[in-house]
């Protein structure tokens, strides 16, 4: 492969005022804790993580995710974003990775090769093949297609999502260390994607978590309309790509959308966090279901799902803005009934801590949805949740069935869309679990 240099000098940098305030963010949030560029060319310059006794294992086995409980002490002063190499209790190498003294993963692993040096060239060769994979499965000039190109872990850039909106990028940053390569980064996007503007998107709680002060914004070329319009599975869809959840909308469901439409001929359909209706117009156009009711709390999320309805003349679908639990609670009163449910909550918890009362919460959702379930109705449920394991969630279902006596059989049990992937090496990264159940 050619490899891809990096002109600091060229026309790739933002050009306008708005586009170079995100680039002032992300360089002021690293000065805030002073900076030296380590290099690698120096035997024995790299500073070192030494990692406690029998904590080496998993990292022998490529997990990228170094914790702070895991490490013994640190050698030569590593600074927020350098590289460190990554050593056994014996001292024995192990990887390289880049180091942040204010995450709880205080050291991300990108390289198990001791010769190779995490410079510009390895990042742009990263994302590079990261991008190609997805290509060749694409029609990259397709102005309303919408896929993941980096997919973090799973792609070895743990901390970098790229998402593909038609001829927009969106990039979203979960490492600080990561953050201090977006040139890298760029300079392969605008070579391979040439899109019309790149926007960043920034997660909930990321200051905390890695000490990363960034606000969404223009980060090169024209800025994204709104609403921006995508097609999927053959309906069309309206979306804000600046405001959304996630970067705009659930690209890791595309294929579980596609598939419950098989199983709603006739149905009467009730889609509970439908956001601004993926699964309700899949259920509608491409399933024939019956009728379709989607429930979220987001008034702003009903008003797309509503346009996105009638952009593709769907009658059968209407939508609604209540706390889906309270909905649950006053179609319990009025005895409704349907033949399908389809559960898609946001993540319960990001902690371990949370992780007893996220499943009470699964378990509260799945146990009132099922008592409103028609006989052999087929209940769609899922979990973004990373902590909350495919065997959890197995465990949840089970208790429902067992104290809501209904029979509850599981027909399909899916993950994410395909330019989501799993690396072997980090389960973690598994995070979506779907599951279509028959209840009997």
């Amino acid at each position: 492969m050619n490899s891809i240099t990096h002109n600091p000098n060229s026309a790739d940098q933002p050009n306008n005022p708005e586009q170079s305030d995100i680039k002032n963010q992300i360089d002021s949030t690293v000065e805030k804790s002073p900076v030296v560029q380590n290099s690698e060319d120096e035997p024995g310059n790299t500073p070192q993580i030494v990692l406690k006794p029998k904590r080496a294992l998993p990292f022998f086995g490529r997990h990228p995710w170094v914790f702070a409980g895991a490490i013994a002490h640190v050698e030569r002063s590593p600074q927020p974003g350098d590289v460190v190499d990554l050593l056994s209790n014996k001292k024995e190498f192990i990887a390289k990775g880049l180091f942040n003294p204010n995450s709880n993963i205080r050291v991300r692993l990108y390289s198990w090769n001791q010769e190779e040096k995490l410079e510009n060239v390895f990042w742009q060769e990263k994302i590079e093949k990261a991008i190609q994979s997805r290509l060749l499965s694409i029609d990259k000039n397709d102005k309303q297609i919408a896929r993941r190109l980096v997919s973090s872990e799973a792609d070895g850039l743990s901390g970098l999502t790229v998402d593909m909106y038609g001829k927009f990028v969106l990039i979203q940053l979960t490492s600080l260390a990561i953050s201090k390569r977006l040139d890298d980064f760029l300079v392969v996007i605008k070579k391979m994607i040439k899109p019309e503007g790149i926007w960043l998107r920034t997660e909930k709680g990321i200051k905390d978590q890695e000490g990363l002060e960034l606000s969404d914004g223009l980060i090169s070329g024209n800025e994204p309309e709104t609403p921006l319009f995508i097609t999927e599975n053959g309906i069309q869809f309206g979306i804000d790509v600046k405001q959304g959840q996630k970067t705009g909308f659930y690209l890791d469901q595309r294929t579980n959308r596609e598939a419950i439409s098989k199983y709603v001929k006739n149905h009467d359909v009730l889609d509970l966090f439908c956001y601004t209706g993926g699964f309700s117009l899949a259920c509608a156009k491409l399933g024939n279901a019956k009728s379709v009711t989607g429930i979220d709390s987001s008034e702003n999320a009903i008003q797309m799902a509503k346009s996105n309805a009638l952009l593709n003349g769907v009658t059968t679908a209407k939508f609604k803005a209540n706390e889906v639990f309270k909905e649950l609670e006053q179609l319990k009163e009025e005895n409704k009934k349907f033949d399908t449910i389809i559960l898609d909550p946001p993540k319960m918890t990001r902690h371990r801590a949370g992780l007893n009362k996220a499943m009470k919460g699964y378990y509260k959702l799945n146990e009132m949805a099922v008592d409103l379930l028609k006989p052999h109705g087929i209940l769609l449920t899922c979990s973004c949740s990373g902590l909350v394991s495919v065997e959890k969630m197995q465990e949840m279902l089970s208790s429902v069935a067992a104290n809501t006596n209904r029979n509850i059989q599981i027909l399909e049990q899916r993950n994410a869309a395909p330019d989501h992937p799993v690396s072997v090496h980090c389960l973690e990264n598994q995070y979506l679990k779907c599951f279509i159940c028959r209840v009997v």
